[in-house]
């Protein structure tokens, strides 16, 4: 197979039989597989080489196990993890059948204000029990918000996780950010390596904005011109793209939004409160 992620899926431990790539990221592949011990279709994320050697696999053993501990039913558990013959690391999860919110916005393009704020809620729900535990997600985005007969459920806690040892000095020796561009920060952009609650608030901020706008608050050609965005620029006014959207609920979107990590929500929960309190849903 001359595919590098089928090249090392195929060297998975033998209880997984490899069937198809699903997926590539700047840090990982995700492929589909069957798991011959518990007779069920998981998704392995592996590690781009490149990755796997920067995070090392000690520090990877050791951070998936503090994730292995996340037990609430919007955040999508952790089965396996191991090593891919001395070559990459890996981690599975449970295969989802379903889409994920990227999926859903790009066919709808606009959410209903009640749609938005109860994916939002079931997210914020997750991030709340996690950043309790000292967990920080380090990349929301719609493609990590898994739609599943009615159930939200964030995915990807690991990679980020494991990787985040000195944000500034993975990016410069990987050339793998940790985050997505549209959804980062303006604190992890910098490189601050102490991120706390209020950074994943702003990333779903982010895809609250773009579920209700239907594009995130910062684009670019670049990821130099998004990340200026999210530093120095104020959001287009969400009401100005769809008026019918209620003040409050944008007031409550761009408060999540606040350049400065003291102006933000407090919690995930507090933001979503602040969209139901003034009659969002």
């Amino acid at each position: 197979m001359s595919d590098r992620a089928a090249q090392l899926a195929a060297r998975l431990p033998e209880r997984y039989v490899f069937r198809s790539v699903i997926g590539r990221g700047a840090a990982a592949y995700v492929v589909l597989a069957d798991d011959l011990e518990t007779k069920r279709e998981v998704a392995v994320k592996i590690l781009r080489p490149q990755v796997a050697t920067v995070v090392g696999e000690k520090r990877f053993q050791r951070e998936i196990e503090i994730l292995r501990q996340l037990d609430h039913p919007n955040i999508l558990p952790l089965l396996d993890h191991g090593a891919v013959q001395r070559l990459s690391l890996y981690l599975t999860t449970p295969f989802v059948v379903g889409e994920n919110l990227a999926k859903r916005i790009k066919r709808e393009e606009r959410l209903y204000v009640d749609d938005a704020t109860a994916v939002a809620s079931e997210v914020a729900s997750a991030l709340d029990y996690a950043h309790g535990r000292g967990v920080i997600h380090r990349d929301i985005k719609p493609e990590n918000i898994l739609l599943s007969d009615g159930r939200v459920v964030l995915a990807d806690f690991g990679i980020s996780r494991a990787m985040a040892v000195d944000e500034s000095t993975q990016i410069t020796r990987t050339g793998v950010a940790l985050g997505t561009p549209e959804y980062m920060s303006p604190e992890q952009i910098l490189g601050v390596s102490a991120l706390d609650a209020r950074s994943d608030i702003y990333a779903l901020g982010c895809v609250v904005y773009e579920m209700l706008a239907g594009s995130p608050p910062f684009t670019g050609a670049t990821a130099r011109d998004i990340f200026r965005g999210h530093r120095t620029k104020t959001p287009e006014s969400i009401r100005a793209i769809r008026p019918e959207v209620p003040p409050a609920v944008e007031e409550a979107v761009m408060r999540s939004l606040a350049k400065e990590r003291d102006s933000r929500f407090a919690s995930a929960g507090e933001f979503v409160r602040g969209l139901r309190l003034i009659g969002a849903v």
